[in-house]
């Protein structure tokens, strides 16, 4: 079987309370229902794994892939590191309503008690309507019992810190860290291979299925949060042209942003690492091997680790690179 090809998937479609319809009106997703919060466009999380939807691999899914192909396709510095799991999920979200105030437990909470990797992540904003928010850290510092008395006052929306957001602002998200997504974006998240979240508040909100209030993680969440107040929680960056600018590089994943005008070459010979690339803006074409694949708006595309260079050509698009 032939790997040496950009590699597409198909997206996994969740509905979700406070989703709504750009995913599909926007993002082409093709949803038959309304309310999708979330497009998975790369997993490897149990029971809800990619399949690959291009080439002579269709059919297959990413975990037959790393079975098969090992360090060819992640890269030998990852299998080794991470055997067959595939260590990022990659996903676009559209928030037609705030999302609960969450937090993700560290690697070694999340090892103890749910056997699963932590959860740090990044988001970068697609969309934002006008006064657009997003929910990062505390506004003050806190300790676990002011915390604890806030959230019983119904008063823990006074101290945590939101910010106004607009189109390519992008936010780390360590473990430790409450957030949470306001109304009226839709943004890329890059993060580990983890679906592990504690819901610390979530505006009274009823699930529809039980007719209950949603389930709070109140206790798991206590010993999971950062409490301290953090001088900024935005990322800095400079953006070139047709250049890989710096987004966010951390243990778990390196993202760089690509403001493509015209056409470049990356060349991944001295990577070891798979590649993604995510269309957050524009429509991009890779030519690899002299076959080119079109990338559109909302489309993800996996690069193997043996394929060494690849043609970049847009008109003012902008590619996540996203890479171990």
């Amino acid at each position: 079987m032939k790997l040496e090809y950009p590699i597409r998937f198909e997206p996994i479609l969740k509905e979700r309370i406070w989703g709504g319809e750009k995913l599909t009106t926007v993002f082409n997703k093709g949803a038959k229902k309304s309310g999708i919060g979330e497009s998975w466009e790369l997993s490897d999380v149990d029971g809800d794994i990619s399949t690959v939807t291009n080439g002579p691999l269709e059919g297959k899914t990413l975990k037959e892939l790393i079975q098969t192909f090992k360090g060819k396709l992640v890269g030998e510095r990852v299998f080794k590191t991470f055997g067959t799991n595939f260590p990022i999920l990659i996903k676009y979200i559209d928030a037609k309503t705030p999302l609960s105030i969450q937090v993700h437990p560290s690697n070694e909470l999340a090892k103890i008690r749910h056997n699963s990797f932590g959860k740090n992540e990044m988001w970068y904003i697609m969309e934002a309507e006008k006064d657009a928010e997003l929910i990062v850290g505390f506004s003050k510092e806190l300790t676990q019992e002011s915390y604890k008395s806030k959230l019983d006052e119904g008063k823990i929306l006074e101290v945590l810190n939101a910010e106004t957001i607009s189109k390519g602002d992008t936010f780390y998200i360590p473990t430790g860290r409450v957030h949470a997504i306001g109304a009226g974006v839709v943004l890329a998240e890059i993060q580990q291979t983890s679906d592990v979240t504690y819901r610390i508040y979530d505006y009274k909100r009823v699930d529809a299925k039980t007719g209950k209030e949603r389930e709070l993680h109140t206790e798991l969440a206590l010993d999971a949060i950062d409490y301290k107040l953090h001088d900024s929680y935005k990322t800095s960056y400079s953006l070139k042209e047709n250049e890989s600018s710096k987004l966010v590089h951390s243990p778990y994943f390196k993202t760089n942003i690509i403001h493509l005008n015209g056409g470049i070459t990356k060349d991944y010979s001295s990577l070891d690492s798979f590649v993604i690339y995510m269309c957050v803006e524009g429509n991009a074409e890779i030519i690899c091997d002299d076959v080119t694949y079109q990338l559109n708006l909302g489309q993800t595309i996996l690069l193997p680790a043996v394929i060494n260079k690849v043609e970049l050509l847009g008109n003012d698009t902008k590619l996540l690179e996203v890479y171990l």
